[in-house]
């Protein structure tokens, strides 16, 4: 296959190794189309193809789910074909754009992760706990909500900023409602008498 050629199974330019490797030409993100996350199992050949794609800020967009808006990630697809079925495995690495959990503002977040799927082309689309199907008379499999799935998968449960790096002005009201509600608590609660009796009765048996 020449480069200049059109590649069916993803309709985009591509090479070919000779060794059954089409090698995806980088799509950055600022061609993004979800047309280009769309692979066309029935076209791909016996044994592993690679597509790379490098997606921005309006991958994200196009997506429109809450977690990530904006960010940088580099994409690698392998899909391993074996008689009519389909390993994909799928490595995500690059940045992210989240709201720190401290301050509220945009942190980049460094995300890595590394996700498999199993998919064949049966009658209709469907997903399952195991293997995803492909209708036959439109074998395409979708894989961009999945290549998000990852990448939100990849970014650590608590996301904070470098020590000295958070918004000082959202820090300082933070600190100040943080030292009022501690006033407020010590004020506001009695102490149970059952507790106290209690405290009571540890004092004297340490003595």
């Amino acid at each position: 296959m020449q480069p200049e050629e059109l590649c069916r199974p993803c309709r985009c330019l591509c090479t070919d190794d000779g060794q059954g490797h089409s090698l995806l030409f980088h799509i950055t993100g600022n061609m993004y189309s979800q047309e280009y996350l769309k692979i066309d199992l029935a076209a791909l050949k016996e044994g592993v193809t690679v597509f790379e794609y490098d997606l921005g800020d309006d991958y994200f967009e196009a997506v429109e789910a809450p977690e990530v808006r904006r960010g940088e990630v580099h994409v690698s697809v392998s899909v391993n074909r074996s008689g009519g079925v389909f390993r994909i495995s799928v490595h995500t690495e690059g940045t992210v754009h989240v709201p720190c959990d401290v301050c509220l503002d945009d942190m980049e977040q460094a995300v890595s992760a590394d996700n498999t799927l199993t998919a064949r082309i049966g009658e209709e689309y469907s997903e399952d706990e195991d293997i995803i199907t492909v209708g036959k008379d439109d074998p395409l499999l979708d894989i961009s909500w999945f290549v998000y799935e990852f990448i939100v998968l990849g970014i650590p449960i608590r996301h904070v900023h470098a020590p000295g790096k958070c918004n000082p002005a959202m820090i300082k009201v933070l600190e100040e409602h943080s030292a009022a509600r501690s006033g407020e608590g010590d004020a506001e609660e009695p102490v149970d008498s059952r507790w106290s009796e209690l405290e009571k009765l540890k004092t004297i048996i340490k003595d």
